[in-house]
């Protein structure tokens, strides 16, 4: 997990070489044009045209139009850019008049600011403001690309091992273990990245300088038993290896130096792939990820300069790639979507393997770095690499209680919904609050990462990704209309391959974390109407609702007065309210064009999933 609440000032003072886009042929962009700004209940709504080559763009604001305009910050903690329009100001007051210009964000940085346009939210009405959502259930259906479950982050594997009384005298090995399952069968999760494959209990350095790897032999076969694939992340320097041997990270002491002699860091990734090739077998492990290191544009993750890290990435990626050519390797791994361009520029300069680039970003939507990845295929005549965001999540901060909220729910789905086109794979970290980086939780409702508790009760961002797996068949247009469409309220619908069902999932948030709690000025009343079904047909309403007062767990805590941890009553209480119940609605009949329409309760923040099934 990365360290940037911690460690912000650092990474802003050592970010590193960035792209200059040379290589990649890539020039400088221009400022966005078309910025509009509207006025909206509780937001000023922006969007504008996008700029090809762009990455994502960052808005400013300022209270007159000579300015000065700062970046709107929503307190995400992270990367402020947001990777395309629209976007909602849901930090302006009612009422008072605001000026905003856009600039294109690229790999460094900022660039020009777009013409200045005056924007200004309105103050509630009596009732909540509309929304329309409008869904042809007649459309070609396409592919939903499961971004969200191809891959969710863990604590250390080594978890599964763990042989001592956890956080609230829970059992950590059987409850890691439990989490990975739920994850696997709920959410459809296929693979698991966690750090540490080189830690003390899973590879040690014998006297005549071979590797031993028994403890990463226990570690793997708990693991594969799941049926789930490893991300085999570099990670981190076996002490005998490291330059400082004294130079750690975590409260497991995760030791993050530069090697002492390159040469055996490449040892080790070469005997560790021919050891998982010899115990798991070569077709296998050839469909595992490897990924080098983590975060290493962090000072508490790596000692050394960028240069290094490229050294360490073509050492590693050599030794892997050396062993079989089809495993897939990359990085650079990096926290607030940094270094990214320059790997690309590093490889295609001495023409080193990259089958992906990976980085991390936390409180925002994915940037979109096809530009780059495209570039670099068109420079070099190699395949394009994936795009694997390899942590994301609602916050970087440990222990922050956005992590627990109702507000994470919606952001999942935002974040999700944007990666669909842009990205590969998008995955959250992490799946359980078992997690020990900066100490074991030390009550029930901490903030925890996790989408599961300890004793795995599912979290409001947990059924954000479990009603993404529900939706059932191919995705079909849903277009969002009214006050807040595309960037508070927005929806994705499916339709069952032979018809007889309609998915419709809407959700209501923001990216603005002053409105962790909720705001009333941005909730909302959405019609649903779906056309193309046959006329006359009358179709069931199932609903499932995620907002305050359902399947909201943390809510039934506090409903308990509980204290830092549930006694047995109090478990059985919870873990009777773990779940997200289905609601029956009235049945909605289609009329002679073949139109069916419903309201429902839309509130910020809310999730609503609908399903029309054909009588």
């Amino acid at each position: 997990m990365t360290e940037k609440s911690a460690a912000r000032a650092d990474w802003e003072s050592r970010i590193g070489k960035p792209s200059d886009g040379r290589l990649l042929g890539i020039g400088e962009l221009p400022a966005p044009a078309g910025l509009s700004a509207d006025d909206g209940t509780g937001h000023v709504l922006l969007t504008w045209r996008p700029v090809p080559g762009a990455l994502g763009y960052l808005v400013h604001r300022a209270d007159s139009a000579e300015g000065p305009f700062e970046p709107l910050d929503h307190l995400g903690g992270d990367v402020l850019a947001v990777p395309h329009p629209p976007y909602a100001d849901t930090l302006a007051q009612p009422g008072r008049g605001y000026f905003y210009k856009v600039a294109t964000w690229s790999d460094t940085g900022a660039g020009a600011l777009s013409e200045a346009v005056p924007g200004s939210a309105r103050a509630a009405g009596s009732r909540p403001a509309e929304v329309t959502v409008a869904v042809d259930a007649a459309a070609p259906a396409t592919e939903l690309p499961g971004v969200w479950n191809r891959m969710i982050g863990a604590e250390h594997f080594s978890l599964l091992t763990w042989d001592k009384p956890g956080a609230g005298g829970s059992d950590v090995a059987k409850e890691y273990g439990e989490a990975l399952a739920i994850v696997r069968d709920e959410i459809g999760v296929r693979s698991v990245r966690a750090h540490g494959t080189f830690l003390p209990e899973t590879v040690t350095v014998r006297a005549d300088g071979s590797f031993d790897f028994s403890g990463l032999d226990a570690v793997y076969d708990r693991f594969l038993a799941t049926g789930l694939k490893p991300v085999v992340e570099l990670s981190f320097m076996p002490e005998e290896l490291a330059s400082d041997p004294h130079y750690t990270v975590f409260d497991y002491k995760a030791l993050v130096s530069t090697p002492a002699r390159w040469e055996r860091w490449g040892d080790l990734c070469r005997e560790l792939t021919v050891h998982l090739q010899e115990r798991y077998g070569r077709d296998t492990v050839a469909g595992w990820e490897f990924e080098v290191w983590n975060e290493a544009n962090l000072e508490v993750f790596w000692n050394g300069t960028q240069d290094d890290y490229h050294r360490l990435y073509e050492v590693a990626v050599r030794a892997v790639k050396g062993v079989d050519d089809r495993i897939k390797v990359g990085g650079p791994s990096s926290a607030a979507a940094g270094w990214v361009g320059a790997l690309l520029e590093y490889c295609q300069e001495h023409d080193v393997p990259v089958d992906f680039v990976s980085t991390h970003t936390y409180g925002n939507a994915p940037l979109d770095f096809r530009p780059m990845t495209r570039a670099f295929a068109e420079a070099t005549g190699r395949p394009e690499p994936e795009i694997l965001w390899t942590e994301w999540g609602v916050t970087p901060t440990h222990f922050h209680r956005v992590s627990d909220s109702v507000f994470a729910a919606p952001f999942v789905l935002r974040g999700m919904k944007s990666a669909l086109s842009s990205t590969d794979c998008l995955s959250y970290w992490v799946a359980s609050d078992q997690f020990e980086e900066l100490g074991w939780p030390p009550r029930l409702f901490h903030g925890g990462f996790g989408l599961l508790t300890v004793g795995n009760l599912r979290k409001p961002r947990f059924w954000a990704l479990y009603l993404l797996s529900q939706l059932t068949g191919g995705r079909i247009p849903a277009a969002v209309g009214g006050d807040g469409a595309g960037a508070l309220v927005e929806s994705l619908a499916t339709r069952a391959e032979d018809g007889s069902t309609v998915d419709v999932l809407l959700w209501n948030g923001t990216l603005d974390q002053s409105k962790i709690d909720g705001a009333a000025v941005l909730d909302r009343a959405a019609t649903v109407r779906v056309t193309g079904l046959e006329p006359g047909a009358v179709h069931t309403v199932e609903s499932r609702r995620v907002d305050e007062h359902h399947a909201n767990i943390q809510a039934v805590w506090k409903d308990l007065d509980g204290g830092d941890w549930p006694d047995d009553q109090q478990w059985r209480k919870l873990r009777a309210a773990d779940e997200l119940p289905v609601e029956t609605l009235a049945p909605v009949t289609a009329d002679a064009e073949g139109t069916a329409v419903l309201t429902v309760e839309l509130p910020n923040p809310g999730i609503r999933f609908l399903r029309l099934a054909r009588g």
